[in-house]
């Protein structure tokens, strides 16, 4: 008799817990203030009508990975999200500030592009430098790997995963830089809808990127666009968590297998 087939997981990193999301619903658990485990879960939102058109379905998959965070708020009231902080918002808007100054004074140059470019990433980085973000992003990584690889104990998966959201950033920045400087190229205007046309398309191209990367997990292409992400998460994304944090992980991932089967 064959093995069942292991489940494709994602998850996302709180800053008290963990939300892990499989094909059909989420399951996340929190550790409460007063120190106990607090799980939940549901069914996953899905649009499966543009599951055949690269580029529109990365987006719509990223759309629907946020589109779990108002239920889990719904049903955990105590989780806390990753960007939950005035440190976080206050660094989020000033970033946002000093790079459309900086867009406009460098006239759609490249480099001025890609300075811009590198600045948007300073919230996330500021989210992870504080608090216990980048444990659970480590228990994140190794409660999946565990469940993947089949490793008894979570604590002994490494803490740096190959599907983190980390190696969407550089295929992003480089195809959000080339379309800026291409629309800068074809007109000296830049309403608002196209600066956000062409975010959304470089994240599409991130994705396409990612999955492709997936798919040829062996090729020395893959290893090269994986390494920013792998140096971002072993320096700065993931910390090793506490026993107490990964039990915190075993429960979310517990739940996620409990309403998947």
């Amino acid at each position: 008799m064959s093995e069942p087939r292991k489940l494709r997981l994602g998850g996302m990193a709180l800053r008290n817990g963990l939300l892990v999301h499989g094909p059909t619903h989420w399951a996340a658990a929190v550790r409460t203030r007063e120190g106990e485990i607090a799980v939940a879960s549901g069914p996953k939102p899905r649009l499966r009508a543009v599951d055949g058109v690269p580029g529109v379905r990365g987006v719509v998959r990223m759309a629907e990975a946020l589109a779990i965070v108002p239920l889990v708020k719904r049903a955990l009231p105590g989780a806390r999200l990753p960007f939950q902080s005035p440190a976080v918002i206050g660094v989020a808007a000033g970033a946002a500030l000093a790079g459309a100054r900086l867009r406009r004074r460098a006239g759609g140059t490249t480099a001025g592009e890609a300075a811009a470019a590198a600045l948007s990433i300073l919230p996330a980085l500021a989210a992870l430098r504080g608090g216990e973000l980048a444990a659970y992003h480590g228990v994140e990584h190794k409660a999946i790997a565990a469940y993947e690889q089949d490793v008894p104990d979570a604590a002994q998966a490494d803490k740096e995963h190959d599907r983190c959201g980390s190696h969407l950033l550089a295929p992003m920045l480089a195809a959000n830089v080339a379309g800026t400087v291409l629309l800068s190229r074809v007109t000296a205007e830049r309403p608002a809808w196209a600066a956000g046309a062409v975010s959304l398309a470089s994240l599409g191209v991130a994705v396409e990127v990612f999955a492709w990367s997936e798919r040829h997990s062996a090729s020395p292409a893959t290893r090269l666009l994986r390494r920013p992400g792998h140096e971002l998460q072993r320096a700065i994304g993931t910390r090793e968590p506490s026993a107490e944090q990964l039990e915190v992980g075993r429960a979310a991932l517990a739940e996620i297998l409990r309403v998947e089967a």
